[in-house]
């Protein structure tokens, strides 16, 4: 069963930094692509970024400029650098990929950024 679990949400002034990451374990494959989405209260949830193969990336215009994707050394894994956050910014954002047609979620991680 594959299983994506993110950490290193929390509550930070803006104008701060956060750092997101996402491990996934149950599998040998590589899950492509890979990517987090936020959503806030009462809001849909969104696309924040992907990473494809061969490290091509998308950007909510939103966030571009300011947050980074990026995938780690250890296989299937991702990190959400967010850099010069805004109070608009909160959310509880999720970890997203892809394996073999099969779409999979983390749990969540909540982001909360005070003015």
């Amino acid at each position: 069963q594959v299983q994506l679990v993110e950490s290193g949400g929390g509550l930070v002034q803006a104008g701060g930094s956060l750092r997101l990451s996402c491990a996934a374990s149950g599998t040998s494959f590589s899950i492509n692509p890979m990517g987090w989405y936020r959503q806030a209260p009462g809001q849909q949830r969104e696309l924040v970024a992907v990473v494809r193969s061969g490290d091509s990336t998308n950007y909510a215009d939103s966030v571009k400029g300011r947050f980074t994707i990026s995938r780690g050394n250890a296989k299937n894994t991702v990190y959400l650098q967010m850099n010069s956050l805004k109070p608009a910014d909160t959310a509880v954002y999720y970890c997203h990929g892809v394996l073999l047609g099969h779409v999979y979620w983390g749990q969540g991680t909540q982001v909360t950024v005070s003015s």
